[in-house]
C-alpha cells in the first residue's frame, strides 16, 4: 500500500529510534508497516496517547497490511469510535464468516461440533475500561504491531491458529480526560515526587465514562452505549479468551488470576472455568513475568462473584475471562518505597501479559473448545435437573419499565416469550440458563463474607419486577425486540381536560417536556374514577391532569403537543370530557395541585462521590431530558441559590464554613426541597438542617473485648460493610413520593452503612425496611439486628417552608433501578407539595 507523505515526512524529520525494550523479542517485522514510535511521532510511555490517534493508528494498519481488519462496534456519549482490529492471517480474514459460523456451533448445544477441529481459537484482548489505567491502551498499540507485522515464527503461529480482536480503548471519553490531565503536567524533566499535579487528577478523574459510570460494573447492567455495544458485538462472536486490563495502586506490584475464592457458596460459573483454566492461564503468566524480572501475586484480593465484569462476564458465555492489574505510574514516572516506577515499564507488564494470552489459549485450542461446548451442553443438563421450568413476569401498569427489562434480557440474548397482554415468560431450558439465573435466582448464604463489589444482582428487583419461578412452560409469541412492543393508543382531542398516567415510567419525562412547551399540569393528590371513551376507569394518586381551558394555548395546539409528546414518551394519556367524577376527587378539587417546573442543581467538586452524581446527571439527561446545574464545590461561595427549588446532595466530603451552610437552610426553609442521597443523608444530619438521627449501635460498658488474631482482622472488619445487598420497605402509598407505584413493598439498594431512625412524626417516615426485609446478598447478623430491623430508607424533614427528603439507599444506583428511580422524581417533580403535618 502506498505510505501516506505525513509518515514519510516524519520518519525524515524526526530521528527516531526503535524501542528494543518492547518489541526486540519478536524482530523481524515487515519494514513496510509502520512502528507505533514511527506513527506517533514519540516512543510508546513518552506521552499518553490520545484516543483518536491509537484509533487512527490500527486504521493505518489495516490499510497497510492483509493481516488486519477494523471495525467500528459503536459510539461513546462524546461520540468518540469504539473499534475491533481483528488480526489473524490473511486467508482466514477472507474466510471469516464461515470461520465465525464454524465457531458458533460450539454455543449451540444443538450442533455437533469436534473441539480438535482444525479452527482458529478466537481471543479478544480488551484494554483500558477505567480511563486512567492508561498503560494497556499503549499496550493494545504495541500489541497490535506485533501480531499484523511481525515475521517471527511465533507470531507467525499465532496468526495461523488465532483470530485475535483488539479492542484499544473501551472508555475513551475516560481516557482522553485523564490523558489530557497526565500531558498538560508532564515536567521535562519528570517529576516523580507523588505529591506533583500530574500523578493527583481532579474531580472527577479520568477513571469513568462521560457520565461518571464505571463501565467496569455495566457488562450486566448494559446501560452505557459503550457496554451495549460490546455486548451486541460479544454475542456475534463469543470468543473464548478475553482480557480486561486495569491498574491499581502505585505501591502494589502486578496481579493476575486465579483470583480469590468467589464468594458465592455454589457458583453458577462451572468448577473448571476458576479452578482448571485460571491455574493453567496462570503458570504461562508467572513464566512469562518471570522471565523479565517483574513481581506479582495471584488469589489474594478481587472476586469474580459479580457477573457484570470484563473479566466475568465472559465467564458466563462459555469463555475464559482474565484479569490484570498493573501498579500504576500515574503519569509518566513516580517513586515509590520500592523505587521508581515508570510509564514504560507497566506498558511492559501489560504488553507481555497480552503476548502470553494468546500463546496459553493457541496451545490449549482443543481445551478452550470443549470447554465452550461443555458449558452451554451442561447449562441445559442443570436446567432440566432443575425445579424451575420458567420464570414469569407480570406488570400491569407501566409498560415502558418493563419493556426495559425486557430489553436488558434480549440484549444477554435470552429467549422471552409473551404469556398474555401483561405478562412473559422466560424457560429456563436455553442456552442462556445461568444469565437467566444471574436475572432471578437470589442468595442469602455464603462461602465467603467480604465481596470486592456487589454481592446481590438480581436483576429483576433492578426493575421492581414481580416474577415468580413456574414448573410448567407456557410459550406463546417469542419476543426478540422491543420496538412496537405494547404500543400506546393517540389520545383523541378534548376540549376539556386530559390525563396522563403517573404510573407509567416515562410520565416525568413526559411531564417535563410539556411544562418547557409552557403547559401548565396538575396532579391529583387523591384517587379517583372517571369515564374514559364511555368506559369507567380508575386513577391512582399522581395522575397528571391537564386542562385545556386554563392554558395559553388553542385546543388544537394542546392536542397537537400531547400527542409529540406521547409519540416520543409512549405514556397512556386520555381525554375526559367532564370534571365530574364518578367516584374520588373531581378534576377541580383542591387535591389536585399545580405543578412547579423544575430547576434542579447538584453539588460537585473534590470530596463528592462522583458515581452518585453522575448517576443523578444521567437519569436526568438521557431519560428524562430535563437538565441539571452541576455547581463544583470550589464556586458554591459565590453561585446564588435563587435560581433553582431543587438541590441534590449525594454522598461527599463538604468542607462548608458556618455562613454556607446558614445559606443552605435558609435556602430550604423559603420553600425549597434539599434531596440528599446515602452519604449526603449524613451531611443534612451533622449540620442539623433535617430534624432526623441516625441509629447507631447499643454499646455495653461492661462487655469485655475478645482477644482476636491479628492477621483477621481485615476480613472481620470488612464483612460489617455493606458492600451490595438488596432489601425490601414498606411504602406509604398516600405519599406524594410514593405516588406511581402500585404495590407497598418496593425492592431498594442499599451499599453504605447510613442507617435512618424512623422520624417521630408519624406521617415522616415514607419507606421504612420491612419485617424479613433481606432479599439478596451478604449481610452480617450484626448489621441486621442491630440497624436493619429499626431503621428507615426514605424519610422527609420539614425547614420552614421547606422540606429535606432523604434517602438512606441510592435510588439511582448504577443508573439500572428503574424501581426505585419514581422515588427520585417523585421528590424532584412534586416535592415542593410535601408539608409534613405536626
Amino acid at each position: 500500500m502506498r505510505v501516506p507523505l505525513i509518515f514519510v515526512l516524519l520518519v525524515a524529520c524526526l530521528p527516531l529510534q526503535a524501542q528494543d525494550y518492547f518489541l526486540k523479542q519478536y524482530e523481524p517485522y515487515n519494514e513496510a508497516i509502520p512502528s507505533p514510535e514511527t506513527f506517533l511521532g514519540y516512543g510508546i510511555g513518552e506521552y499518553h496517547t490520545r484516543h483518536d490517534r491509537i484509533v487512527h493508528y490500527l486504521e493505518t494498519l489495516a490499510e497497510a497490511s492483509d493481516n488486519a481488519e477494523i471495525e467500528t462496534y459503536g459510539f461513546t456519549h462524546e461520540k468518540r469510535k469504539l473499534v475491533m482490529l481483528r488480526v489473524s492471517e490473511p486467508a482466514h480474514l477472507s474466510n471469516i464468516e464461515e470461520l465465525q459460523r464454524q465457531h458458533l456451533a460450539y454455543t449451540d448445544p444443538k450442533q455437533s461440533a469436534d473441539p480438535q477441529a482444525d479452527l482458529p481459537i478466537f481471543v479478544q484482548l480488551g484494554y483500558n475500561v477505567h480511563g486512567n489505567e492508561p498503560s494497556s491502551s499503549e499496550a493494545a498499540l504495541l500489541s497490535a504491531y506485533i501480531l499484523v507485522a511481525s515475521n517471527h515464527p511465533v507470531i507467525q503461529r499465532f496468526r495461523r491458529e488465532a483470530v485475535v480482536f483488539i479492542d484499544p480503548t473501551i472508555n475513551p471519553d475516560g481516557r482522553d480526560r485523564h490523558t489530557q490531565w497526565a500531558n498538560s503536567y508532564r515536567g521535562n524533566p519528570l517529576v516523580t515526587d507523588s505529591q506533583d499535579a500530574e500523578h493527583n487528577e481532579y474531580f472527577p478523574g479520568g477513571r469513568t465514562n462521560h457520565y461518571w459510570f464505571d463501565l467496569n460494573r455495566d457488562w450486566l447492567l448494559a446501560i452505557n452505549p459503550e457496554s451495549r455495544g460490546k455486548l451486541q458485538w460479544y454475542h456475534k462472536w463469543y470468543p473464548n479468551v478475553v482480557t480486561d486490563f486495569h491498574e491499581m495502586g502505585s505501591q502494589s506490584t502486578y496481579f493476575f488470576e486465579p483470583m480469590k475464592a468467589n464468594g458465592s457458596l455454589d457458583p453458577i460459573m462451572p468448577r473448571e472455568n476458576y479452578e482448571d483454566l485460571n491455574t493453567l492461564f496462570g503458570s504461562y503468566f508467572s513464566k512469562s513475568l518471570d522471565s523479565i524480572g517483574s513481581l506479582y501475586f495471584t488469589k489474594e484480593v478481587f472476586d469474580g462473584t459479580y457477573p457484570g465484569y470484563g473479566s466475568s462476564y465472559p465467564d458466563l458465555q462459555g469463555g475464559l475471562g482474565l484479569l490484570f492489574e498493573q501498579a500504576s505510574s500515574r503519569g509518566h514516572a513516580q517513586k515509590t518505597p520500592f523505587g521508581e516506577i515508570t510509564f514504560p515499564f507497566t506498558i511492559r507488564n501489560q504488553l507481555v501479559s497480552s503476548m502470553t494470552t494468546v500463546k496459553a489459549a493457541v496451545e490449549n485450542k482443543a481445551m478452550l473448545r470443549a470447554y465452550q461446548k461443555d458449558f452451554f451442553k451442561s447449562g441445559l443438563e442443570n436446567a432440566a435437573n432443575g425445579r424451575i421450568g420458567a420464570y414469569r413476569v407480570e406488570e400491569k401498569y407501566d409498560k415502558n419499565r418493563f419493556k426495559a427489562f425486557i430489553d436488558k434480557l434480549l440484549i444477554h440474548e435470552i429467549e422471552v416469550y409473551k404469556d398474555g397482554e401483561d405478562a412473559i415468560v422466560v424457560p429456563t431450558n436455553q442456552p442462556q440458563y445461568r444469565m437467566v439465573q444471574t436475572f432471578f435466582e437470589t442468595y442469602e448464604t455464603y462461602r465467603d463474607s467480604v465481596f470486592y463489589d456487589a454481592s446481590a444482582w438480581s436483576v429483576a428487583n433492578f426493575y421492581n419486577m414481580k416474577y415468580s419461578p413456574v414448573r410448567a412452560v407456557s410459550r406463546g409469541e417469542q419476543i426478540t425486540d422491543t420496538q412496537g412492543l405494547y404500543p400506546v393508543p393517540a389520545v383523541p382531542h378534548s376540549d376539556y381536560a386530559y390525563l396522563i398516567d403517573w404510573q407509567d415510567y416515562n410520565a416525568p419525562a413526559m411531564l417535563y417536556n410539556l411544562q418547557s412547551k409552557g403547559l401548565v399540569l396538575s396532579s391529583a393528590f387523591k384517587p379517583f374514577t372517571t369515564r374514559v371513551g364511555g368506559v369507567e376507569k380508575s386513577f391512582t394518586p399522581g395522575t397528571l391532569v391537564l386542562p385545556v381551558s386554563l392554558q395559553k394555548k388553542t385546543p388544537k395546539e394542546v392536542h397537537d403537543l400531547i400527542l409529540q409528546a406521547q409519540e416520543t414518551f409512549k405514556v397512556p394519556t386520555y381525554a375526559v370530557a367532564s370534571g365530574y367524577h364518578l367516584k374520588g376527587v373531581d378534576l377541580g378539587s383542591r387535591y389536585s395541585r399545580p405543578l412547579q417546573k423544575p430547576k434542579a442543581a447538584m453539588l460537585i467538586g473534590e470530596g463528592v462521590r462522583s458515581y452518585e452524581a453522575g448517576e443523578v446527571w444521567h437519569l436526568l439527561d438521557t431519560r428524562v431530558h430535563m437538565p441539571i446545574t452541576k455547581i463544583p464545590l470550589r464556586d458554591f461561595r459565590g453561585a446564588s441559590l435563587d435560581n433553582y427549588n431543587m438541590l441534590v446532595l449525594v454522598s461527599g466530603r463538604y468542607r462548608w464554613n458556618d455562613s454556607e451552610k446558614e445559606r443552605i437552610r435558609e435556602w430550604v426553609a423559603k420553600g425549597n426541597t434539599l434531596i440528599t442521597i446515602a452519604g449526603g443523608s449524613e451531611v443534612a444530619i451533622e449540620n442539623e438542617w433535617a430534624d432526623v438521627h441516625l441509629v447507631e449501635a447499643e454499646k455495653d460498658s461492661t462487655e469485655s473485648v475478645n482477644r482476636l488474631p491479628y492477621g483477621d482482622a481485615s476480613e472481620n472488619i470488612g464483612k460489617e460493610s455493606v458492600g451490595g445487598v438488596i432489601l425490601k420497605i414498606d411504602l406509604d402509598l398516600t405519599h406524594p413520593l410514593a405516588f406511581g407505584y402500585s404495590h407497598p413493598q418496593l425492592p431498594v439498594y442499599k451499599n453504605n452503612e447510613v442507617w435512618l431512625k424512623p422520624s417521630k412524626n408519624p406521617y415522616a417516615t415514607v419507606g421504612q425496611y420491612a419485617k424479613n426485609a433481606h432479599i439478596d446478598g451478604y449481610l452480617s447478623e450484626k448489621n441486621r439486628e442491630e440497624f436493619l430491623d429499626s431503621s428507615a430508607s426514605l424519610l422527609v424533614s420539614p425547614q420552614g417552608r421547606g422540606r429535606i427528603v432523604l434517602f438512606a439507599d441510592n435510588p439511582n444506583f448504577r443508573g439500572s433501578w428503574y424501581g426505585t428511580n419514581r422515588l427520585f422524581l417523585n421528590a424532584l417533580f412534586l416535592g415542593n407539595h410535601i408539608r409534613v403535618p405536626n
